[in-house]
């Protein structure tokens, strides 16, 4: 059997509960959606939040109650999703692309800053990877900060926990987030402030709410995350050990940083082409990082975002989830170890 980069972290026996209680229960349309919103906000701490059918409907969502004005510019990420360059798109919004760092799958502090003579209504800061940013990004550059914490859940930087960085905070609970819930997202604002213009959307369509089977899935997703990172945290301790004994690198954050690890990666020193080929005889999946972003899709030419274009032809993936069994997560302890 192939051992996959990612798997499905809910159980089928915690699906098939889940799904026998609703039947049993009989509960109302949003019943599962608001017991969501008070679990989630136990742990995220926030004021004001939205359920939503998707990570693109809460991204257009944070924009409009920003106020946005067609013709105006938004500093995205090269690593950002693709689906960020279709929503702005559509609302008449200019993506302004920033570089990330060399070291780091987050946009460069310096290139941000180069960015701001262009007036952007504000900046949407992908924690790429489960990567984190600076919790004071929005107060520094004078501008309104989305952050999004799809991949970042669980981890901190200076105790500060992920999306610290925005006035708006979108977590996505789709297939490959750490939330997952096959679908959706949550909108929130940490204080009564930045929570305002959110409760000034109004009152939106049903079609816009996380049904509750979704909501419902992501509850037992924050039930189990506590156990679910500490057992990420022990694959990717083995992981590393076995990853010091190659030429590869790993990328590592400045500062007090808590990771969640949200994957493994390795930024590659020699031939990914050779890499994925040895795992594959090794009957082990290893994925292209960045194939899905906006850089790693062609979106952005490589010239125009060089660091970003680079980290996305040289970083790999390996299988890291918290149902991988101990003989398998073995077997990918030797493929890092004995890696070309």
């Amino acid at each position: 059997m192939k051992i996959e980069v990612h798997s499905p972290t809910v159980k089928r026996k915690e699906m098939d509960a889940v799904l026998t209680a609703m039947v049993e229960d009989k509960i109302g349309p949003g019943e599962h959606t608001q017991f969501l919103i008070s679990t989630a906000r136990e742990q995220l701490g926030f004021d004001f939040c939205l359920a939503l059918r998707s990570p693109a409907v809460a991204l257009q969502l944070a924009l409009e109650a920003l106020g946005a004005e067609r013709g105006r510019g938004v500093i995205v990420s090269a690593l950002s999703p693709m689906y960020y360059e279709r929503v702005l798109r559509s609302m008449g919004l200019v993506p302004i692309y920033c570089d990330t760092a060399a070291e780091l799958p987050l946009m460069s502090m310096s290139k941000i800053e180069a960015l701001m003579s262009s007036k952007p209504l504000c900046m949407v800061f992908h924690e790429t990877l489960g990567y984190t940013g600076e919790a004071n990004l929005a107060e520094v550059l004078g501008i309104p900060v989305i952050a999004d914490s799809s991949q970042s859940f669980g981890s901190a930087l200076g105790g500060q926990k992920a999306g610290g960085a925005g006035n708006f905070v979108i977590l996505g609970l789709e297939e490959r987030d750490m939330i997952t819930a096959g679908g959706g997202a949550l909108l929130y604002a940490r204080n009564r402030r930045d929570a305002s213009p959110l409760r000034g959307l109004g009152e939106l369509p049903p079609e816009y709410a996380l049904p509750d089977l979704n909501a419902a899935m992501a509850t037992v997703q924050f039930r189990e995350s506590g156990k679910n990172l500490e057992k990420r945290r022990e694959l990717a301790d083995a992981y590393t050990k076995a990853s010091l004994q190659t030429r590869h690198k790993r990328f590592v954050p400045s500062g007090e940083f808590e990771y969640n690890n949200y994957v493994f990666s390795l930024i590659i020193e020699t031939g990914v082409k050779d890499v994925k080929a040895y795992a594959r005889r090794k009957d082990i999946a290893v994925e292209e990082a960045f194939d899905s972003t906006l850089s790693g899709s062609g979106v952005i030419p490589s010239a125009q975002c060089p660091n970003a274009s680079s980290l996305a032809l040289r970083t790999l993936l390996f299988p890291l989830y918290p149902r991988l069994g101990s003989s398998q997560a073995g077997k990918v302890t030797k493929l890092i170890m004995t890696l070309p």
